[in-house]
């Protein structure tokens, strides 16, 4: 999706070390890491979140995992999602200026987060989870429940290109 864009992009595997990453962000991918179970799977994902110094975006699991590692919570869904899902938009931030108030997004996933990190604020909600985004108050450290990047998300290239502008704002500073 970053790519047809226009976006600049490479997938590294999450044991690179920060020092060779070279980007103007970062999005940490879902994929099968039960986060809540297993939290070495995500490799250097934590380096990334605390030191790489640009913006960050995590989907499914890299969204679970920045809560966990930042001092929230995830760990398993009281109502496991996948498939279609109604998502509301509580704050529209960045992520989700100009967009519906409530979205189709797709979701496949058996935990989420189940508390907040400190300074981070929720962003969106469903019916059966809480926390379908959320966004640190002062830092570009974003998380997304939800897969933006398949087809079968409402507006999922305007998310997208919402974190680009982020990452080019952020660049700029």
């Amino acid at each position: 999706m970053l790519r047809d864009l226009g976006t600049e992009c490479e997938i590294i595997p999450n044991t690179t070390p920060v020092e060779n990453i070279h980007a103007d962000g970062l999005v940490l991918s879902g994929g099968a890491p039960r986060v809540g179970l297993n939290q070495e799977s995500m490799g250097k994902c934590g380096d990334y979140i605390q030191k790489a110094g640009i913006p960050v975006l995590g989907i499914c699991a890299g969204h679970q995992f920045m809560a966990w590692f930042l001092g929230g919570k995830a760990g398993p869904s009281k109502v496991p999602e996948f498939g279609k899902t109604m998502v509301s938009i509580d704050d529209e931030d960045d992520l989700f200026k100009g967009l519906p108030d409530t979205l189709v997004a797709w979701e496949s996933h058996n935990d989420e987060v189940t508390e907040l990190p400190p300074d981070f604020i929720a962003l969106a909600h469903s019916d059966n989870c809480q926390v379908q985004a959320m966004r640190h108050k002062t830092k570009p450290l974003f998380g997304v429940q939800f897969h933006p990047e398949v087809e079968h998300t409402d507006n999922g290239y305007d998310i997208f290109q919402a974190f680009v502008d982020v990452c080019q704002a952020h660049k700029k500073d």
